[in-house]
């Protein structure tokens, strides 16, 4: 199962959730905070990629190809409307991509996204679920891992899994303490 861990500042310190997540092995990191400054957003991705330097965990960072070259980590996660998956690939090593729907997973698949995540699957602040049969329907449609959002508990994973999708990222799933 892969572990997709999304930060949130708001929830918890990165830093010292980020230091647990790498010792816990989770397997990809998500760098997401969106409304921080170029050079913040930097300053805190070199912070993390340095605290997975040398583990198996991956980095990425939201939507910024930029910040990604510039501190050198592993990849670049795409929202939905981001930039377009296909112009992205060339420069990354790892390439996540947002989606919704059956048709925006099959476009990310034929994007060469390495994989994809898809929700939100529960209910979770913000968002209506769209449940476990679209997470199937999506799972079914691409070769591609899938890994299910939106409202995943240690108490619901099972469900996500049980549908096939290939793991669970979560920001206070993993970022609570």
């Amino acid at each position: 199962m892969i572990r997709y861990y999304v930060t949130d500042r708001r929830q918890g310190d990165i830093v010292d959730c980020t230091a647990r997540a790498v010792r816990d092995g989770i397997e990809m990191i998500q760098v997401r905070e969106k409304d921080l400054s170029a050079r913040e957003l930097l300053d805190l991705v070199y912070k993390v990629r340095d605290l997975a330097a040398g583990t198996r965990t991956r980095v990425l960072v939201n939507d910024r190809l930029d910040i990604a070259q510039a501190a050198g980590i592993d990849g670049v996660h795409l929202p939905a409307n981001g930039l377009p998956p296909g112009r992205v690939r060339q420069f990354v090593q790892l390439l996540g991509v947002s989606t919704h729907s059956v048709e925006e997973a099959i476009a990310a698949e034929k994007a060469r996204a390495d994989f994809i995540v898809f929700g939100p699957i529960f209910d979770s602040p913000g968002k209506n679920a769209v449940g476990l049969p679209p997470l199937t329907r999506v799972v079914s449609s691409v070769r591609i891992p899938v890994l299910a959002i939106g409202g995943i508990t240690a108490a619901n994973s099972r469900q996500v899994l049980e549908a096939g999708a290939a793991g669970i990222a979560g920001i206070r799933l993993f970022q609570t303490n």
